[in-house]
């Protein structure tokens, strides 16, 4: 089964032209089934990018997915044409009276900032509340991780010495796990960060259990059972060339920066990126995505209530 997007969102050409299904709502409206519910906070100055790599690996699973869009309420991206932000997002104070099976909070290009610094940390703050009565599951994705697993147990985020930059070995730490479901011992994974978070703050921590981790970039995916929630805190829906992005950018800007780890072939900027992430990403959010399906209660209404755990 496909995900429903608007036919007038880039995602839908470029994820029509690589194969992935996809319905207009016109068209998803005359099955009787009900979809799952699906919403991207997206807190990157990239909107567009973003939306297609989320969509991409949502939109790969057998189901019928209604992916919705959202912005913080008062924040204005300045990297996204306005005309994008009205025609296809909503503030989350205009769905806070919504039920969704599914929110994925995305990174943000922030770290150097406290938590309580941040513009909108306490409408985010209001979003992490709100998932525990409105969200059947949750994925925070590297920032938006950080800032859960925080805002929840208290684990802080902590300054690198230099940029975690490149593609990194992860262990499969839990393979009984669901999420993990398929998973080889190792997977690949990219990481882009100035910051981490320490195994042992996890460890000490109640309700937290770590899937996947390196003894190079420290933890990697988390499950918070007690938030029905996921935190990764690197990034398995970049694109091949999204490091390469970010390393010919910081090298225009003249900004210090190490070529990216196990990247290129040979550690060569000149030649061409291989993606040898691209299976396990889609393996992760495809076992999400199941997850929901599973346990998610078919009348939304009861998301949030402590009777919802259950299976189909």
């Amino acid at each position: 089964m496909p995900i429903r997007l608007p036919s007038t969102l880039p995602a839908y050409d470029v994820l029509t032209r690589e194969g992935v299904m996809v319905m207009d709502e016109d068209q998803a409206s005359k099955q009787d089934i009900r979809p799952l519910k699906i919403g991207l906070l997206n807190l990157m100055p990239k909107k567009i990018q973003t939306e297609n790599q989320f969509a991409r690996l949502v939109g790969a699973t057998p189901l019928q997915i209604e992916f919705h869009l959202i912005r913080m309420t008062e924040h204005e991206t300045k990297n996204t044409a306005a005309e994008h932000m009205e025609a296809f997002y909503r503030p989350f104070q205009e769905v806070r009276d919504e039920k969704f099976d599914g929110l994925i909070i995305t990174g943000a290009p922030i770290e150097h900032l406290p938590f309580e610094d941040v513009t909108y940390w306490d409408e985010l703050v209001e979003v992490m509340n709100w998932t525990q009565t409105n969200v059947h599951m949750t994925f925070g994705v590297c920032w938006g991780g950080m800032a859960m697993i925080n805002h929840f147990h208290g684990v802080k985020k902590h300054i690198l010495p230099e940029k975690a930059f490149g593609c990194f070995r992860q262990m499969n730490l839990a393979p009984q796990s669901p999420y993990l479901r398929g998973f080889s011992d190792e997977c690949l994974i990219p990481v882009s960060r100035w910051t981490e978070m320490r195994q042992d703050e996890i460890e000490a921590a109640d309700g937290l259990t770590t899937l996947l981790g390196s003894p190079e970039t420290g933890p990697c995916l988390v499950e918070d059972t007690t938030h029905r929630a996921l935190y990764i805190f690197n990034h398995f829906e970049y694109d091949s060339g999204t490091l390469k992005e970010e390393y010919d950018r910081d090298v225009a800007n003249g900004t210090p920066i190490n070529v990216p780890m196990n990247y290129y072939p040979g550690d060569d900027p000149s030649r061409p990126p291989q993606n040898r992430w691209r299976s396990h990403a889609h393996l992760l959010y495809g076992n999400w995505i199941s997850e929901i399906y599973l346990t998610t209660p078919f009348d939304m209404a009861q998301i949030g209530q402590a009777s919802t755990d259950l299976r189909r």
